[in-house]
């Protein structure tokens, strides 16, 4: 179907969407979630196609994480999906009524955005996400993934339309552009007349691309140069225990720390301990000249040369997506939030601290969109946060920001009644 096409159906259903009611969408939801895990045998074969396609093109270890479906992300995709349903709607919602002097009653009340585009790299999970999402919230979506991904969004897409005709619904309430280039990426991002908003998931280029070519109003959701920053009164044990979870549960992911920050009190104590845990899962450490001889200053710690180097004032600023991390050394909490305001991508941050005062001064400097005291990056996600699923993290101020659920995907309008009221 040709991309005018697409918008322009798209449009014209959201008048439809706007009014279905609670149990319709919930009971549709549902049908799509059970509908997916049945269908997963399809989906995994279209997945594995996209696979094998990543490794043949050399795709990143952390990319190909971030592609690959198996079974249990299925069951999550599905799980996210009933969270959704179970969620209260939003749409309809009074906000708030009062009486004027002249008799007016106004009102103001939560409606859906209408349209909503999504242009995404090569994470199918967002298919499934974005459509739980949209779908509550009265939206209609339009979804452009990448290349990279396309055999499995066109399988999750099919599921997921075959689960809204059982249910009597509209299948143009989703659509897949199944042309994956760039021209019809970029002439996507100037439907204006038919688009209402534009969230785009992925690298910095690709966002940065949206941002500078969209005629749609965009939601900017940025990539993650997540620091942890341990604290001269941290439990040495808890604060390894976070930046391995952090840096190695997922490397491939937003929130995953790229970034460590560490007092120069313990920085002797500190680096061997957690270097010497970091290259249990070969991860490469680019430390600054303090941390880098800190490191290296108890001679028989077994460290891997190979996985320590030093780092380069860009290593600061660099989303690696691999198993490696920058390492920065600080003489105070001032100087720590500083050189994190500096670098960061208004992501997530966390301290590890047994301070009470470091910590609050932290959570009221640091300018992210989640910020931490003692605990892992990697719980900034929607479906952490209880939002079922999440379309987005906004790392802007406007609108939304942080892990977006329904909420954000919502505008208001005020509602006005009379009894013959003219203005005088």
């Amino acid at each position: 179907m040709e991309l005018l096409e697409i918008c322009q159906n798209a449009k014209e259903l959201t008048g439809k969407m706007g009014t279905l009611d609670t149990n319709t969408k919930n009971q549709a939801l549902l049908q799509v979630a059970d509908g997916l895990v049945k269908d997963a045998e399809t989906i995994l074969a279209a997945n594995q196609e996209d696979v094998l396609r990543g490794k043949k093109n050399g795709m990143p270890e952390g990319l190909l994480d971030r592609l690959m479906l198996n079974q249990a992300r299925i069951e999550q995709m599905a799980e996210g999906i009933r969270q959704v349903a179970a969620l209260d709607d939003l749409i309809g919602e009074v906000l708030f009524e009062k009486k004027r002097p002249n008799g007016l009653m106004i009102g103001k009340k939560r409606v859906p955005l209408g349209v909503v585009g999504i242009i995404y790299e090569a994470r199918p999970n967002v298919t499934a996400d974005a459509f739980a999402l949209c779908f509550k919230t009265g939206n209609v979506v339009i979804l452009k993934g990448g290349s990279d991904a396309i055999s499995s969004n066109i399988a999750i897409v099919s599921s997921i339309r075959k689960s809204l005709k059982i249910c009597n619904l509209p299948e143009q309430v989703v659509s897949l552009i199944e042309d994956t280039s760039r021209e019809t990426a970029a002439a996507f991002m100037k439907m204006n007349e038919y688009v209402d908003v534009l969230i785009p998931r992925g690298g910095a280029g690709l966002i940065r691309a949206v941002v500078n070519q969209a005629t749609i109003p965009v939601i900017e959701t940025g990539t993650g140069n997540c620091h942890v920053f341990v604290d001269e009164s941290a439990d040495f044990e808890m604060a390894i225990k976070i930046i391995l979870n952090a840096k190695t549960q997922r490397i491939g992911v937003c929130n995953a720390c790229e970034s460590l920050v560490i007092h120069e009190k313990i920085v002797d104590a500190f680096m061997p301990q957690l270097v010497a845990a970091l290259q249990e899962k070969n991860v490469e450490v680019r430390a600054d000249e303090a941390s880098y001889e800190a490191t290296l200053s108890q001679k028989e710690n077994g460290i891997k040369k190979e996985l320590l180097t030093k780092a380069s004032e860009a290593d600061f600023g660099t989303e690696y997506l691999d198993y490696k991390l920058s390492v920065k050394t600080v003489a105070s909490v001032d100087e720590a939030i500083a050189h994190i305001n500096r670098y960061n991508t208004g992501h997530s941050e966390t301290i590890v601290t047994n301070n009470y005062q470091n910590a609050e001064q932290f959570l009221n400097e640091v300018d992210a969109a989640c910020v931490y005291v003692n605990a892992s990056t990697r719980f900034t996600d929607g479906f952490e946060f209880g939002f079922g699923a999440e379309i987005g993290i906004s790392t802007q101020k406007l609108h939304a920001r942080g892990p977006m659920g329904l909420e954000a995907l919502t505008s208001t309008k005020y509602v006005i009644r009379g009894n013959g009221q003219i203005r005088e």
